[in-house]
């Protein structure tokens, strides 16, 4: 799981959804020359598509709310990225798609009329509303050696990470010789603090600015590169259960670690999940691109999501309506990632991008979902 400043733009989901009831009335016109009207309702006579995890409801195009508002340049460039690798239901059209990536947004929206079909993304018992989160790349500072400041490690896997399933446990790992052995020579930096390298751990990917034994700085990417098996606990559902906070947000986590310092190794113990990295350069386009999802291809902010591969396969262009805390979300992604916690038919996990700021959004990010796959004809 696998980010520049995020730029929603969304229109006001509500009239969005009202709108979206209908499915004869008219879209609001696109502001300026960009618009193009959308084809008229048809009759459309097409079953049902059946997936493990989902069913796709064939709808008009009238259904999506705020599909004439959309920067479908913006999601352009994830398309192209997923045309990488693509699935073998969108190989014949990526050619299209990769000459489009300089098309207007009229040629842009034309195609998406001509060539796809939406298909309303249902739970096998009708259910059309899920959830939406969020995820991003943290960033922050290390060290390649040591010292009082950096002493938290960020490890490689272990030569004998296959042998033994599941590996050690983070606490384990912490506290066991034989554990601690095995990790010799694996440690690609240090951080200065743990909450810092769990959030880290949990992203499963992230941006360092690691001071080299010379003093220079560098820019690097760690990358997922395994796990030891076990499963993610999430450290604010312990924090509930065990009645110390009532608000799990991050803020509320960190408001906690601040008053309990003595008691920060026992809630980091809670999660007996560990993640193992690799290094990855990180320069010139690399930087405008997020780390590489579950599809193979590099993650765009605000245009890429995780997804259950059950219920959508990668590489799938996807139409997105979010409303909640963090706002209205409207518009064109990219199906190119997924995640242990994504599991159910309507479920996205959003990838906001890099950084403090990508990282407040996605950490804020709970809200209600409805996704419309789109298909080749």
């Amino acid at each position: 799981m696998t980010i520049a400043s995020l730029r929603l733009g969304m229109a006001a989901v509500v009239a969005a959804m009202l709108a979206a009831c209908s499915t004869t009335s008219p879209e609001p016109p696109y502001p300026g020359p960009a618009y193009v009207p959308l084809p008229p309702p048809a009759l459309l006579g097409l079953p049902s598509i059946t997936q493990s995890a989902s069913r796709w409801v064939p709808v008009p195009w009238q259904e999506l709310p705020g599909l004439s508002e959309d920067a479908l340049h913006e999601a352009w460039n994830a398309w192209v990225r997923s045309c990488e690798r693509p699935h073998p239901a969108f190989q014949t059209l990526c050619p299209q798609v990769r000459r489009l990536s300089i098309g207007t947004p009229q040629e842009q929206r034309a195609f998406l009329f001509e060539r796809l079909q939406p298909y309303r993304v249902e739970t096998n018992n009708g259910a059309v509303d899920g959830l939406l989160t969020g995820y991003y790349e943290p960033e922050m500072n290390a060290t390649r050696l040591p010292s009082a400041g950096y002493n938290v490690p960020l490890y490689s896997p272990p030569a004998n990470l296959g042998a033994r399933k599941p590996w050690y446990s983070r606490q384990q790992i912490d506290t066991l010789p034989e554990a601690q052995t095995a990790l010799q020579g694996r440690v690609i930096a240090w951080v200065s603090d743990p909450i810092e390298a769990l959030v880290l751990h949990i992203q499963g990917s992230g941006r360092l600015r690691i001071t080299e034994p010379d003093g220079r700085v560098r820019l690097v990417r760690l990358a997922f590169a395994g796990t030891n098996d076990h499963p993610y606990r999430s450290v604010g559902r312990w924090l509930l259960d065990q009645d110390l906070i009532r608000d799990a947000s991050w803020p509320g986590i960190k408001a906690w670690i601040a008053q309990n310092p003595q008691r920060v190794q026992e809630m980091l113990w809670s999660n007996p999940r560990y993640v193992f990295f690799k290094e990855e350069p990180l320069q010139g386009l690399d930087k405008e691109f997020g780390p590489k999802g579950a599809q193979g291809v590099a993650l765009t902010p605000g245009r890429s999501i995780a997804v259950d591969r059950q219920s959508i396969p990668y590489g799938t262009p996807v139409w997105m309506a979010s409303s909640g805390p963090t706002g209205h979300i409207q518009r064109l992604v990219l199906a190119q990632d997924t995640g242990s916690a994504i599991v159910g038919a309507v479920r996205a996990d959003y990838f906001t991008g890099w950084g403090s700021q990508a990282g407040d959004i996605a950490g804020r990010l709970k809200q209600n979902l409805r996704l419309w796959v789109l298909w080749p004809r």
